[in-house]
């Protein structure tokens, strides 16, 4: 290496440009890219000449090769001048982005873009963590760009523009419009939507049993619980006994299933007879620690321990690992290196002592056989790793929680096997011609081995196991025990639940779907489009996601299949290992006419016909009910009933919309009844506008409280409904309750705009309510007011007033952030708030979201903040650019080639 020569190395984020800056010297310039710098535009965006030829549909050419047509995005034009002027002074490029697929096509990208010299030396530098010696090994273990990765990430991309691209558009016209059809997500969405139809099937059945203390005479403190197992001679049926339609399973047919009157006269039996010790078995107890994490198991245990989602989990991570604390946070491999082993075997030893860590150091191996990617566990960077204590001056928050859950995991996965004894005893309890027997297990934990430093997580179960901790007291085969109290108690099965995040992930990686990269993106994707509503850490399904799961079921099954998903993550796995070329894996997924497999995607959407959208969005309910999704959301319908219960012919079906607090298996027949009662209401009579002579009702819609007048009907009018007045409407001010609002409340409010006055030059200024909160209009000028009821009390003099101060945006002064909250992970801008227009909103410089009424400025967090630019982000496509955009047809360089 030439000493004063300018070497320019380019990673993806700016805070790991910042750390590996620090351990190279002056002869290097460390940039960053900022993620990728080019993709496959939408077809609105190609340009005009682009549109009506190969590239038009997709931005992919599927009739030549599947060649994609990228553009590098407008936000990093200035950026990829920046580096090709650093490019010009450089004497090397290092392209050092991440050692994945991801980060391969992002360092080719670069170089397809950036177009260096063919004299300029091209390196592609690769590590796994970022700490000095990491970096400077990496420096002098460069190798050539690895074309079958970006391959199998290109072929990804073109896999998802063309399910995307060719289902979305058949879920526009049979569901409603800005739906999506993902490749990974539907299959995800279809896992939930699965989940919460076993619960809508899903029927209870009742069932009891007995719990008794019993205690030995000698020893004081020694009692104990035990659970009945069998009542006169046959087993009883416990809750995991029940199928999910509330009969007993197979295997429990000769169960005896306790009622609450068989339960009491049993115990009444029982009661005053000593319990009998019929049989007492102990064994050793070994367990073994968990593996280190993978990209997966991190986002289930941080979703378990520290109730951070899966996007939030990776976006701390991501941190820790730019900051070079941290390894590479994507991966599915367990293994550790040998001086990761060294140093978790060394702070074992240190920390907890010698006896606490094995002769032998612990080898973990993947299960799966797809795993790939990565060569290492996430762990603590470095060969010596640093404790939490001595991270804690410098790492704050989730950082903080993040690293030491990283680090005591890694720890702990090679330390000794907990020790221990596991006993179970069992009981028998006669008394008036009755008998029962009842049983006790617990663990005793004599040596807490590797659980001195980390216990695994769990995710909630149906039926709790009834093991744990418990401690018996000494006994023997044919001791008397007290009986100091028999308890009935009933039960009701429990339906399956529903995922979390966590669960979520690990029933993706279970079936093969998607990879570590993707799950956060997955999990969160369906939820900014709303497929699935989060209430508490459970993940509820909403109707649009039934309608999309049935139709895709219905007529594209193969796309949403589990294993045809997975053995697609399995082909771009060999393509990642070069063993199948790109083209001919696409071209039978898309054009295959089913001779020699699966029906390819263009076939099957073009031979579909008539799909029934009525159908598709109908669910029954129950005794003539039907939920229906609509345009504007779900509703019930029934057909008309008089007062004596007869459906009443040519009349309008009765219809009441479902609001997204009710869970799909809580809308029941019952439920649906009580929405079209509710429904019925015609709203409170207010009065009659002395005007009009119409009258004021006040009602409670879905949109919240409103105002509207009762237009009269004319029977005789043939007019077709959609042509004829539509009635005043207006909803209630915040200041307003449904409940109190007067008629002359209404009238105000009906009035509206109010013109406040005529300015000398002609022009009405108007006060009016909109979506953004009362404001001033004068011809395009528009002025926010302080308050609602400025709304009436405005007079022209205060509105002009008001209009002869400047407007504050444009070229005045930029006001401060009101609060800062971090980094956006799908921008990686940072996000702010600031004080608008129309009040404060939530902004990254590129996408911004107005703060809602009830938001609090000082209770907004970062993981809000995120979730509402991606729901911003997802509503739509935003209007046509004037600015072309820099287009570069796909090429293979000769460099990458090599």
């Amino acid at each position: 290496m030439v000493t004063g020569a300018r070497h320019l190395v380019i990673v993806e984020s700016p805070a790991k440009a910042k750390t590996i800056g620090r351990y190279l010297g002056d002869d290097f310039v460390v940039e960053a890219s900022v993620g990728h710098i080019r993709d496959i535009p939408v077809p609105r965006d190609l340009p005009a000449e682009m549109k009506k030829g190969p590239f038009g549909k997709f931005g992919v050419n599927v009739e030549e090769g599947f060649e994609p047509y990228y553009v590098v995005d407008p936000d990093k034009k200035k950026k990829v001048a920046e580096l090709k002027k650093l490019l010009k002074d450089a004497d090397a490029l290092y392209l050092a982005t991440d050692e994945d697929r991801e980060g391969e096509a992002i360092a080719w990208h670069l170089l397809e873009t950036l177009k260096p010299k063919k004299s300029l030396p091209v390196h592609r530098m690769v590590f796994h963590e970022i700490t000095k010696d990491a970096i400077q090994q990496a420096l002098t273990n460069t190798r050539e760009l690895d074309t079958n990765l970006v391959d199998a990430q290109e072929t990804r991309r073109i896999l998802d523009r063309l399910v995307g691209f060719e289902l979305s558009p058949v879920l526009w016209r049979k569901i409603r419009p800005s739906l999506s059809a993902g490749r990974v997500q539907s299959v995800a969405t279809r896992l939930v939507v699965q989940r919460e139809r076993e619960r809508m099937a899903f029927v209870a059945a009742g069932y009891w049993d007995v719990t008794g203390t019993f205690a030995t005479e000698e020893a004081e403190g020694s009692a104990f619980t035990a659970k009945i197992t069998t009542a006169d001679g046959a087993r009883v049926a416990s809750g995991s006994d029940f199928e999910d339609d509330g009969t007993l399973k197979t295997r429990a047919k000769n169960a005896v299933v306790l009622t609450e009157e068989s339960t009491r006269e049993l115990v009444a039996a029982l009661e005053d007879s000593p319990a009998t010790v019929t049989s007492l078995e102990s064994k050793p107890y070994t367990r073994r620690p968990a593996p280190p994490f993978t990209t997966s198991s991190l986002q289930q245990e941080a979703s378990r321990k520290l109730r951070l989602g899966a996007r939030q989990a990776m976006r701390v991570a991501q941190g820790l690992y730019e900051n070079g604390y941290i390894t590479y946070m994507r991966t599915d491999s367990v293994a550790l290196s040998g001086e990761a082993i060294r140093a978790s075997r060394a702070q074992a030893s240190e920390l907890y002592g010698s006896q606490f860590v094995p002769d032998k150091p612990r080898y973990y191996q993947n299960k799966s056989q797809g795993a790939q990617e990565a060569h290492e566990a996430i762990r603590p960077a470095g060969d010596t790793f640093r404790t939490p204590a001595e991270v804690a001056g410098r790492l704050t928050g989730d950082e903080f929680r993040l690293y030491e859950l990283i680090w005591k995991r890694t720890v702990a996965s090679q330390m000794a096997d907990a020790k221990g004894t596991t006993s179970t005893v069992e009981l028998e309890v006669q008394g008036s011609g009755r008998s029962a027997t009842f049983r006790a297990a617990g663990t005793v934990i004599t040596f807490r081995g590797f659980l001195a430093a980390y216990e695994e997580g769990r995710d909630a179960s149906r039926y709790d196991d009834e093991g744990g901790d418990k401690r018996l007291p000494q006994m023997e085969e044919g001791q008397q025990l007290d009986v100091r109290e028999l308890v009935p108690d009933g039960h009701t099965t429990t339906p399956p639940p529903r995922y979390t995040e966590a669960s979520l992930v690990r029933a993706l990686e279970e079936r093969g779907i998607g990879r570590p990269s993707t799950y956060a993106s997955t999990v969160t994707t369906i939820q900014d489009r709303g497929y699935v509503l989060r209430r508490g850490s459970a993940l509820v399904p909403s109707w649009t996601a039934f309608a999309v799961v049935r139709l895709l079921e219905d007529h594209f099954g193969t796309f949403i299949d589990y294993d045809f998903t997975a053995q697609m993550e399995q082909q771009l796995d060999l393509m990642a290992r070069g063993e199948l070329d790109r083209g001919d894996y696409l071209r039978d997924f898309y054009t295959s006419d089913g001779s020699s497999g699966p029906i390819g995607l263009r076939p099957m959407v073009e031979n579909q016909g008539d799909i029934d959208a009525r159908e598709i969005n109908s669910i029954p309910i129950g005794e003539g009910i039907t939920l229906r999704v609509g345009r504007y959301g779900a509703y019930v319908e029934r057909a008309a009933r008089g007062e004596d219960g007869e459906i009443i012919e040519g009349a309008d079906p009765q219809r009441a919309s479902v609001g997204d607090d009710i869970a799909p298996d809580e809308l029941t027949v019952e439920k649906a009844r009580e929405l079209l009662e509710r429904q019925k209401d015609d709203g409170r009579v207010l009065g009659t506008d002395p005007e009009s002579g119409h009258e004021i009702i006040v009602k409670d819609g879905r949109f919240g409280p409103y105002v509207t007048e009762v237009l009269p009907e004319d029977p005789e009018d043939k007019t077709p409904k959609s042509k004829r007045p539509k009635p005043r409407t207006a909803s209630l001010l915040q200041s307003m309750d449904l409940a109190t609002v007067g008629l002359e409340d209404a009238l105000k409010l009906l009035s509206l705009p109010r013109v406040v006055g005529t300015t000398e030059d002609g022009t009405e200024i108007t006060a009016q309510n909109g979506r953004y909160g009362p404001y001033l209009k004068k011809g395009t000028d528009s002025r926010s007011l302080e308050s609602e009821e400025q709304l009436f009390t405005i007079t022209l003099e205060q509105a002009e007033a008001i209009y002869a101060q400047p407007k504050t945006r444009g070229r005045a002064a930029a006001k401060p952030p009101l609060k800062e909250l971090g980094t956006d992970p799908t921008s990686e801008k940072p996000i702010v708030v600031k004080d608008g227009r129309f009040g404060p909103y939530i902004t990254d410089g590129t996408t911004n979201v107005t703060l809602r009424k009830d938001d609090a400025l000082e209770s907004l967090t970062h993981e809000v903040a995120v979730e509402r630019l991606a729901e911003k982000r997802a509503k739509g496509p935003a209007k046509k650019s004037t600015t072309r955009r820099t287009t570069t047809p796909r090429k293979k360089s000769s460099t990458a080639k090599k």
